[in-house]
């Protein structure tokens, strides 16, 4: 391969974007050590030498009203990625998730012959179906995290690559709670519940203060109960804000970060829906998913929803083996009851945690090593 041939170009459009493009980025430096990597990307990303023009989180918006405000700067950015990269034709461009922004891209530079691989196949099996005809104009190959997509992709003619999921090769199959609770600062007797409303803003808005009513109405029916919320630093004044005013005092603590830490820690966790809920299933912990987001943008993606269930555990274990509380339905005595009930069903927890180690199991590969195989049979071709 010439050295020309090792500039890359990359799109990651939040945290767990950056996550993954971080994991993947370091594959592909080891295999190919003058790799050259620019775009959009986080911190993970410029860990491993990525030249971020632009950082992934000016992208981490969700729904549909709620991108309006950032709309026309997401385009503006688009249009100048676009030209920057037509200009420099890079041997590969990888976009990583983030589907609204990155398929109309890949499909301009995948028409001017630069080659394109999308990390992530987007779920058009649980709504959406439409994106799987920009997924063919855009991508020569797509590297799947879910086991059943390469089939279905398979069926309108886009090649692909199971990878599994780098979380589940991150996260160990048993988890140490000792551990992470005395890197916490937590005791083993502590009974711990593990608050995440989500990393995006749009996300905290919506969930932040419904999840600390919740905590609340826990803490009255059971006093002794530790919550612990690991934030993203950008939120972090918003959340101390919130967290100050749910009046829970001690009992709820802050951590920068350290969600890994966090659920590993935990008894039972109040979690946004999202990749977090993978996490969670992997540290093979019992959660109560929740979501809440603008009226009209809820009704919207209600109706081009295909499956019963939104949260992934339950998705990739085709029922409902943790409870969704989503939209209206999500009131704090609601997510109270239902976080309280996992601590009064130490069975039902076991068989969960048995179900979940399996999950586990079939997720787990060398996800960063396969995608890289992958990627070099694409620049060969």
């Amino acid at each position: 391969m010439e050295a020309g041939q090792r500039r890359f170009a990359m799109v990651a459009g939040e945290t767990s974007g950056d996550l993954l493009a971080g994991l993947l980025l370091k594959s592909m430096r080891q295999r190919w050590p003058d790799l050259v990597a620019g775009g959009i990307g986080g911190p993970r990303m410029v860990e491993q030498g990525f030249d971020a023009w632009w950082p992934s989180d000016q992208l981490a918006v969700r729904g549909y009203l709620e991108v309006l405000p950032k709309l026309l700067g997401i385009l503006r950015i688009r249009k100048r990625l676009r030209e920057r990269l037509l200009a420099q034709q890079p041997a590969l461009f990888i976009g990583v998730d983030a589907p609204d922004f990155n398929f109309g891209l890949e499909a301009d530079l995948k028409a001017a012959g630069v080659r394109t691989v999308h990390f992530v196949c987007p779920s058009f099996w649980a709504w959406r179906p439409e994106k799987i005809e920009k997924v063919r104009r855009g991508a020569d190959h797509v590297l799947c995290i879910f086991p059943f997509e390469p089939a279905l992709l398979a069926e309108h003619g886009i090649a692909s690559t199971y990878v599994g999921h780098p979380i589940a090769h991150m996260i160990p199959m048993v988890p140490d709670r000792a551990a992470a609770r005395r890197q916490l600062g937590l005791h083993d007797e502590d009974c711990v519940v593990a608050i995440l409303p989500g990393s995006r803003a749009s996300e905290v808005q919506y969930l932040a203060e419904r999840f600390f009513a919740a905590a609340v109405a826990m803490l009255k029916a059971r006093p002794g109960l530790r919550f612990v919320v690991p934030v993203v630093p950008a939120l972090r004044e918003r959340i101390a804000h919130l967290a100050a005013a749910s009046g829970l005092g001690d009992a709820l603590v802050l951590v920068d970060g350290q969600s890994h830490a966090v659920l590993a820690a935990c008894d039972v966790t109040l979690i946004a829906s999202g990749t977090a809920t993978l996490e969670a299933a992997l540290f093979k912990r019992p959660m109560v998913i929740a979501y809440n987001m603008n009226r009209l943008s809820w009704h919207i993606m209600r109706r081009k929803q295909l499956q019963p269930w939104v949260g992934l555990p339950n998705i990739l274990c085709g029922e409902f083996v943790v409870p969704e509380l989503l939209q209206d339905a999500a009131t704090p005595e609601a997510l109270a009851r239902a976080t309280l009930d996992w601590l009064d069903a130490p069975d039902k927890v076991t068989a969960l945690q048995a179900r979940f180690a399996e999950l586990h199991q079939t997720l787990h590969r060398d996800t960063a090593q396969l995608a890289t195989d992958a990627i070099e049979k694409v620049l060969q071709s």
